[in-house]
């Protein structure tokens, strides 16, 4: 299942999972997506023992969202769906980004603590949070309570689409940052949530006491912002045409936060490796469609014909 060899302990991510419906010149198609769902299948595919806690219908589309979590060696903790399973109608709007047409589950989505997704939290390493409805008030209740002193990375993760108020996603996604090992932010989010400086959110995160904040700003590359030190990294440059950014923001948290799971970096050089290898990670998988994370190494065994999911 895993691609990188594997890392002691094992993480929990909370946030979205749902299907892909694409639609573009060449027709329509389905994948398995979702945020948190990209983050938790990266993070098992770099060797981290991962478990999802997230809303999964029990219909055709959670059954092929199950049988995905399935195939990658994931463990699902479903909570209730009333309204089903989560779909994204996807399309390309003039300048080549995604848009994304939500439906009435992943405008509802909620997510409940069992008493195995509560274990579950409790014997992680590293709990990872994603696309979560940090605007319920209720919802980032139920999750602070469930976390407990949990060692937490953070990626607020707004869709215009699932945002029904955007002052109270602020308050609920700085509420739990706060106290978060790291908080993973982007050009999109700071022009969403914060008016479109995404150095002064960087700023403004760590004013809260974040305690590394990670800005990814497309072409631009990335930061890391810690106590130890900042580092930069532009975007990796790798063989191939660029085929799907879409999954470049997942893919960068999963591999920063496989980096975390043993102990965060406590060096300068040790924080530029991690940033380093992310950003060869997130430019591989931009090498294909669809969120699925893939690393350089894989791409090169792709090229000697050497396939594998």
């Amino acid at each position: 299942m895993s691609i990188d060899t594997a890392v002691p302990g094992s993480a929990v991510v909370i946030g979205d999972a749902l299907i892909d419906e694409i639609r573009d010149a060449s027709g329509v198609r389905e994948l398995v997506g979702g945020a948190a769902l990209n983050v938790a299948v990266g993070l098992r595919r770099l060797g981290v023992p991962t478990t999802l806690i997230a809303m999964v219908g029990d219909d055709e589309a959670g059954a092929h969202i199950r049988e995905y979590l399935n195939d990658h060696g994931v463990a699902l903790i479903a909570g209730p769906a009333p309204f089903g399973s989560s779909r994204a109608v996807v399309q390309r709007s003039a300048s080549g980004e995604p848009e994304y047409v939500f439906n009435e589950a992943a405008k509802k989505r909620s997510i409940r603590y069992s008493a195995e997704a509560r274990q579950a939290i409790a014997d992680s390493a590293l709990v990872a949070i994603s696309c979560f409805p940090f605007d319920v008030p209720a919802e980032v209740d139920a999750l602070a309570d469930a976390l407990g002193d949990a060692h937490v990375a953070i990626d607020p993760n707004p869709r215009a689409g699932m945002l029904s108020d955007r002052d109270e996603f602020v308050r609920g996604f700085e509420r739990l940052a706060a106290a978060a090992a790291i908080v993973k932010v982007g050009a999109d989010d700071a022009a969403l949530l914060y008016g479109g400086d995404l150095d002064a959110l960087r700023a403004r995160l760590r004013g809260l006491g974040v305690e590394a904040v990670l800005a990814t700003a497309g072409a631009d590359g990335a930061i890391i912002e810690a106590d130890a030190a900042t580092v930069t990294a532009p975007i990796s440059q790798l063989p191939g045409r660029i085929v799907d950014t879409v999954g470049a923001g997942d893919a960068t948290l999963a591999a920063v936060a496989a980096g975390l799971v043993a102990a965060s970096p406590t060096t300068a050089d040790g924080w530029q490796i991690l940033l380093q290898r992310a950003m060869d990670i997130a430019a591989a998988t931009c090498r294909a469609e669809g969120g699925l994370l893939r690393t350089p190494e894989t791409l090169a065994e792709a090229e000697r014909g050497v396939h594998g999911s």
